[in-house]
């Protein structure tokens, strides 16, 4: 038996990345799982790639910006699993850029997928969400807590997602619904990690300043939603775990000038 037999498992931008590798964590542990993104192509991926490990899987392309797709999603979600259990929030833009030459569409962008995108999920959830024992993971970033060069519209959409998720946390509590956040630091073979830092500079810089010594793996972020979707996370709620090897803890050479100069 797994640890989420019968349970349902909602993922936003659950199609490729951490996401995903999270996905497919809970759906091996026996979790049905409904997943959704924009890129159609990457959605009907990850729903085979998710039939192939665990009981069941649907999903849909949806942009988070759009309120009425994501709600529909849920619906869709509802319709075919019933009420949901863990609800991870993960869609995310991002681009390397000085603050002043951030566009005004380059930082609507972000801060509509990363902040908007995270209060359209969570309220389109709410009414499918199990009441009493549902929790809410959203996905945040270091950027939240530590200013890096280059990324000034992504430090402000994260530190919202942290405070979004603690008033979320704050309201729904009495309705017997978690809702909690993790902030990976650079995680190996991801995405973001490729578009912010170059392969040379994680194997010789990066990693010497965490204090683990080591990248960190989509397994451990995995391990770390997990626990927060089981009984042993049941009195846990309105916190931002880091899962970063300590890499908070001497944040000041994390920065993105040398890409912006070369």
């Amino acid at each position: 038996m797994g640890k989420f037999d019968g349970k349902v498992l909602a993922v936003a931008g659950g199609t490729s990345g951490i996401n995903l590798g999270v996905a497919k964590h809970f759906a091996a542990e026996g979790a049905k799982v409904f997943t959704f993104s924009r890129d159609p192509e990457k959605v009907e991926a990850a729903v085979e790639a998710l039939r192939a490990i665990g009981p069941a899987a649907e999903g849909m392309s949806v942009d988070v910006r759009d309120y009425a797709s994501v709600e529909a999603a849920f619906a869709r979600c509802a319709e075919v699993f019933g009420p949901i259990d863990t609800l991870l929030s993960g869609a995310a833009g991002n681009f390397v850029a000085k603050a002043a030459d951030i566009s005004s569409n380059g930082f609507r962008a972000v801060m509509e997928i990363d902040l908007l995108g995270t209060h359209h999920v969570m309220r389109a959830a709410g009414p499918h969400l199990r009441r009493p024992g549902a929790n809410i993971i959203n996905v945040t970033a270091p950027q939240a807590q530590v200013a890096m060069v280059g990324q000034a519209h992504v430090c402000a959409a994260k530190a919202g997602v942290d405070m979004l998720t603690r008033a979320y946390a704050l309201e729904w509590g009495p309705e017997g619904i978690r809702v909690n956040a993790v902030s990976p630091g650079p995680i190996a073979d991801t995405e973001g990690v490729r578009r912010l830092m170059s392969a040379e500079r994680l194997a010789q810089n990066e990693q010497s300043h965490i204090p683990l010594r080591r990248m960190g793996v989509i397994e451990d972020v995995a391990e770390l939603c997990a626990f927060l979707a089981s009984d042993a996370a049941s009195w846990i709620t309105g916190t931002v775990i880091p899962v970063d090897g300590g890499l908070l803890l001497n944040p000041t050479p994390h920065r993105m000038a040398e890409m912006l100069e070369g």
